[in-house]
């Protein structure tokens, strides 16, 4: 690589406390304008490695190196105060919640202006004028108007620009990027990977922290794959992702679920599962609110007519979430819904969870009045609905045990344990690939994946014929998001179900999905088959979203 490295990692070791050292023997360069990726599940060390590297690994961690060196000049035992003279100005860092990273009390263009304050000797008004220069560099609309800001005030996309900006401000070296782009929709993530391409391409060196393979294949150069606190294998990328060599990178490929049909299974047959997660047992109209044809002989068992919400805005004035939304669901068949945030998603999914009640249309399940029925008369019906959320952990009680969170959900109280209650808890346990072991656990005492598997669980307790989810697997590692991508198709199969899935990750949708409905500022724009939708989309927006989808390319 010859000996000009922005950045240059020599046997790394990082530990906690007492245990086990979490990461052990990491080496690796950076040049100038390259980007390396490491790539690895929840787990494996990759955010701790990168959080070493600038000093934050935590007051608690043990951080050695033969050699941590930026820009020729090593970092070894620095000072806190040592370390902030350096970060923004040798190193930068991209977060993947900008919303936490950014203070909500400041407006951005104080948030940037703050390192060219405390690192240069700009006045004011020069400052002013290099963030407005930075936010228009990074492609934030209208500068002018956004500087003044709050970042609630700001979309996810146009917050992660405003991150980028504060961390390119000094034009270090260095930027490093964990998990950049995991929280935005497929378009905004595609703006986003093109000004990093931007960034690296006017040489920057980029340390990008990842497990989105499709989303490295287009702006790494190389690839470092990370699993149990080792580098397990390290090369160009277009060799590492096409022919991997090692069985952690191949399980990770094959999970990547772009491009796989419907039905094909995603968790590596012949790799086991992590220890943590058991394996689980065994062209139509395009016009806007379209219903699609249903075959005579499949039975609708959800039907959403014409649905309205709106919402009032804090200045009085009402914006319409849902307009006019309708679409027809069949027994068995998987409903894809996809959009961009603020497209109408989630609003959908608590109407036709009857969380929500519509202004207009109405809701049918099994045929009969949903929406327009009393809660008295929905609650006999309640228990053929179910629904899995994007967020585990936050739909649960953090002081209730697994068994506790389940017993609730088949009505049996918290507290009942008779021998016929545990058996029902491990029987419900075992359709979603849990041992009974988890039952004393709380919630936080899980994985992410594992807390996925009791949400399902806690969802199939009713014996729905129906499941709304909303956005699950959006937070899982891919092949965790694989494991649980195949566990619902296993128990669609099994019992019939009818799933609406909604998900910004088109490649997910794709796979699952039999139909697909495009969501664009509170209007379905598309509405068809999910391999017609996909191969011929009818309407530019739709178009415009598929486009943006990245995709393994090596």
């Amino acid at each position: 690589m010859g000996e000009e490295v922005a950045l240059r990692v020599r046997n790394l070791r990082v530990g906690f406390g007492m245990a086990d050292p979490v990461v052990r023997g990491v080496s690796f360069e950076i040049a100038p304008g390259e980007c390396l990726a490491i790539v690895g599940e929840s787990g494996s060390g990759k955010s701790v490695t990168a959080r070493s590297l600038l000093g934050l690994a935590g007051s608690n961690a043990r951080v050695s190196a033969d050699r941590l060196e930026l820009v020729g000049h090593s970092v070894l035992g620095l000072t806190e105060p040592a370390w902030q003279a350096r970060r923004g100005k040798d190193v930068g860092l991209v977060l993947q919640d900008a919303l936490v990273s950014l203070d909500p009390l400041r407006p951005i263009g104080r948030e940037i202006a703050d390192s060219l304050r405390l690192h240069t000797g700009l006045g004011a008004s020069a400052r002013a004028a290099r963030v407005l220069e930075l936010l228009d560099a990074v492609g934030l609309p209208d500068p002018e108007m956004q500087v003044q800001k709050l970042s609630g005030q700001l979309s996810g996309g146009e917050r992660q620009r405003a991150l980028i900006a504060a961390a390119i401000a000094l034009n270090p070296p260095l930027l490093i990027a964990d998990e950049p782009t995991t929280a935005l929709d497929v378009t905004v993530q595609a703006q986003i990977l093109a000004l990093l391409e931007r960034i690296t391409g006017a040489g920057t060196a980029l340390l990008l922290i990842s497990h989105d393979l499709a989303v490295v294949s287009r702006i790494a150069h190389r690839v470092a794959v990370m699993h149990d606190g080792v580098l397990v294998e390290t090369g160009r990328t277009e060799r590492v992702l096409g022919s991997p060599g090692h069985q952690q990178t191949r399980r990770m490929v094959a999970a990547i679920p772009a491009d796989k049909p419907r039905g094909t299974r995603l968790s590596a047959a012949d790799t086991p599962d992590p220890p943590s997660i058991p394996s689980t047992p065994r062209r139509p109209d395009t016009a806007i609110d379209s219903v699609p044809e249903i075959p005579p002989n499949n039975t609708v068992v959800l039907e959403a007519i014409g649905l309205s919400k709106s919402f009032r805005r804090p200045d009085g004035t009402r914006q319409l979430a849902v307009d006019t939304v309708s679409f027809a669901l069949p027994r068995g068949s998987t409903l894809g819904i996809v959009g961009e945030s603020g497209s109408g998603k989630t609003t959908t999914a608590r109407l036709l969870l009857a969380l929500l009640t519509p202004e207009h249309g109405e809701v049918r399940v099994f045929g009969q009045p949903w929406s327009t029925a009393s809660e008295k008369t929905r609650r006999a019906l309640r228990p053929g609905v179910g629904a899995i959320y994007q967020d585990a952990l936050g739909s649960f009680d953090p002081r209730w045990s697994v068994a506790e969170i389940l017993s609730d959900a088949l009505g049996l109280g918290r507290q009942r344990r008779a021998p016929q209650t545990t058996a029902r808890l491990t029987t419900l346990l075992d359709e979603v690939g849990l041992a009974a072991t988890v039952l004393p656990r709380r919630p936080l005492e899980l994985s992410g994946g594992q807390r996925q598997r009791v949400g399902i669980a806690r969802a199939l307790a009713g014996k729905p014929q129906i499941l709304i989810c909303d956005e699950p697997v959006s937070s899982l590692d891919v092949t965790v998001q694989a494991q649980v991508l195949d566990l619902l198709d296993d128990l669609q199969r099994e019992r019939g179900l009818s799933l609406v899935f909604i998900s910004h990750d088109l490649g997910v949708v794709a796979h699952v999905s039999d139909q697909i409905a495009v969501m664009r500022a509170g209007r379905s724009v598309e509405l068809g088959p999910a391999a017609r939708v996909f191969a011929e989309p009818q309407h530019p927006y739709s178009a415009q979203l598929l486009a943006a989808v990245p995709r393994l390319s090596v």
